[in-house]
């Protein structure tokens, strides 16, 4: 279905000259700026007072030990006493690890399954808020449990799902007399990524409606007058004039679904064995643990390689994802 975008009310000139009426993107826009000019003149000495400082702290506290750990990922230390350089055998040994093969697997679902969910619901949430009555109120509501503490979640899940909490006390009148185990090992990673989905849903929900309500109200005019459907609407309007918020959206959640730790801690900490169980672990986890768990001699090595391919992963993904959704900005 085409729909056609109506524009604002312009003069008779813009009417009569159609080029005028074409949308202005940000790259036209800035190849019709003067190289020369005063403001570029202007903006080259603000860079350095205002973007160096910044760049030195991030060297600093991001790039030196990104640097520092893949160093350490070429030896085998144990914290403490003389390294020894072991080149990379550190990362052969990770790779003929089944629990990091698995640990990695589960980074993924959790980057591509529960990311998918995520923005599926998301997107649905934007079409059913943006003409509900009290949406305001609704969208603090559905923002307030990813500031919520990943421990409340666990205590939380350890009520509703114990063998005496309330989904087996609801399905006992229904006649279920045997339910699932729901905190089992092998239940415990489900149960996580249903947990992550509801939790974080509610955060890109609200960015994807600041997105979408900055879309001006005489494009939605037009579809209602064309008869576009809700999800017409969300494919012709809604997704090619937020793109960019949608970009930045899947950039944010491929880097901190890589780092998921605190929730699979406290979700796997009621098995008594001090760490979680081994069905549960991510890749955060398990660099946690080859390195701070105290279950055994620490293998620093092992972890940094860990974590240098998780951080490998993350830049390749980003990078990826940009170049993929790279658009021309439209103004309006």
């Amino acid at each position: 279905m085409s729909i056609g975008l109506k524009e604002p009310r312009a003069g008779k000139a813009a009417l009569q000259n159609p080029e005028s009426r074409k949308p202005v993107t940000r790259k036209a826009s800035a190849q019709g700026r003067q190289p020369g000019s005063s403001i570029d003149v202007q903006r080259k000495k603000l860079l350095v007072p205002f973007v160096g400082p910044a760049f030195v702290l991030y060297t600093v506290l991001f790039i030196v030990p990104a640097l520092g750990a893949v160093w350490i990922s070429l030896h085998k230390w144990a914290g403490s006493g003389p390294m020894k350089f072991v080149g990379l055998d550190n990362y052969g040994r990770i790779f003929r690890d089944p629990l990091f093969l698995s640990s990695f697997g589960n980074t993924l679902l959790l980057l591509f399954v529960v990311g998918a969910a995520i923005f599926i619901l998301a997107f649905a949430m934007t079409l059913v808020l943006r003409d509900m009555a009290g949406k305001k109120v609704v969208r603090n509501v559905i923002f307030f449990p990813h500031l919520i503490n990943a421990l409340v979640f666990g205590v939380l899940a350890g009520f509703i799902f114990n063998p005496g909490g309330m989904v087996n006390s609801l399905l006992a009148p229904l006649g279920v007399t045997d339910p699932p185990k729901w905190l089992a090992q092998d239940n415990i990673f489900l149960l996580i990524m249903v947990t992550l989905v509801c939790t974080t849903t509610g955060y890109f929900t609200t960015i994807l409606m600041a997105g979408v309500d900055r879309i001006p109200p005489y494009y939605y005019e037009d579809c209602a007058l064309a008869g576009a459907s809700a999800f017409q609407r969300l494919r012709y309007v809604i997704l090619p004039l937020t793109w960019d918020v949608f970009g930045t959206c899947a950039v944010l959640w491929t880097i901190s679904s890589v780092k998921i730790f605190e929730i699979v801690w406290v979700f796997g900490g009621s098995s008594g064995a001090g760490v979680p169980p081994t069905q549960s672990w991510t890749a955060a986890v398990y660099t946690y643990v080859n390195a701070f768990s105290g279950q055994s001699t620490p293998a620093y090595g092992a972890a940094t390689a860990s974590a240098v391919l998780s951080l490998a992963l993350i830049s390749v993904l980003v990078v990826l994802l940009r170049r993929a959704m790279r658009r021309d900005a439209v103004e309006f």
